[in-house]
């Protein structure tokens, strides 16, 4: 304990020992049970990992399928804000050029949950002329995603559609993948799979696609939608469904921004607009055929 938290200036031995013995003090002699050691090293690896972190993390969505554990004090998350890098650090290493014969593809599937896994393998650039049926498929660990035990965790991704990377730009690309076992079988989470043989039995037929997600922008507490006061109301519902002007449109920058990235990647957004609450959006998809 004293070894990580010297190392990595997240937090002192003390602090460590009063989020788990908050009756006792920092200089106490100790005996370590399974029943402690456990939750101990699940904090040790998290002072780890978010110590050595460049970007802020985000905000985990509360999730039904798991257990969360809550520390005193807030002390995680009030560390793991202070982990951003300055964006002009970032772009510096952005902007090194990498090689033309190269490409960096970001692999996305749905986990357990219904959130989205990603992670990233260099390709040749070549792999782009022949589309989607080229790109290789790949595998992960899915005992980490609540999709695999640990005796057999492996998951095989693979890839069913390709689109230009906004994050990234220039060559880039996102691969949208589904989910399998070694043997081939579609993963009880993989909705995909069971909706294309539906399709496939039904060739004659067009089907129309379209969504609309709405969604809810809020200040750094985490508790405030943008554009209410603190610890207050705004005015009544009316003037901010489809509103324009600073007074009833706040936040705009964002959905904007997530508008022109989805044209960029090649996604089919038909309109944006303002919702009936300060603070809340709509963004709509489709139709597609």
């Amino acid at each position: 304990c004293r070894l990580l938290a010297t190392s990595f200036h997240c937090v002192s031995f003390k602090d460590i020992i009063t989020i788990f013995f908050p009756s006792r003090n920092a200089s106490t002699n100790f005996t370590f049970g399974p029943s402690t050691m456990a939750p101990m090293r699940a904090v040790l690896l998290a002072l780890a990992v978010t110590s050595a972190t460049a970007f802020t993390p985000r905000q985990a969505a509360s999730r039904a399928m798991r257990k969360t554990t809550v520390l005193q004090n807030d002390l995680l998350s009030k560390k793991t804000g202070m982990a951003s890098m300055d964006p002009a650090v970032v772009k510096a290493y952005a902007d090194i050029p990498k090689p033309d014969d190269k490409i960096q593809a970001e692999y996305c599937w749905i986990d357990a949950v219904g959130a989205v896994r990603s992670k990233t393998r260099t390709l040749p650039k070549s792999k782009l002329e022949g589309g989607v049926d080229a790109l290789p498929s790949w595998n992960y660990d899915g005992s980490s995603t609540d999709q695999a035990p640990g005796d057999d965790s492996e998951v095989i991704i693979q890839p069913r559609a390709v689109y230009k990377d906004p994050f990234r730009l220039g060559d880039n690309i996102l691969v949208m993948c589904d989910t399998y076992t070694p043997a081939g079988e579609a993963l009880p989470t993989n909705k995909r799979a069971p909706a294309a043989a539906t399709f496939e039995e039904h060739k004659d037929e067009v089907p129309w696609f379209g969504l609309e997600q709405e969604y809810t922008l809020f200040n750094l507490d985490t508790v405030t939608p943008l554009g209410w006061p603190e610890n207050g109301y705004p005015e009544a519902q009316g003037p901010y469904y489809c509103g324009a002007g600073a007074t009833y449109s706040f936040g705009r920058a964002i959905p904007e921004a997530h508008y022109r990235a989805c044209l960029y990647a090649g996604i089919e957004i038909s309109g944006i607009n303002a919702e009936v609450m300060p603070g809340q959006w709509e963004y709509q998809v489709g139709p597609c055929v």
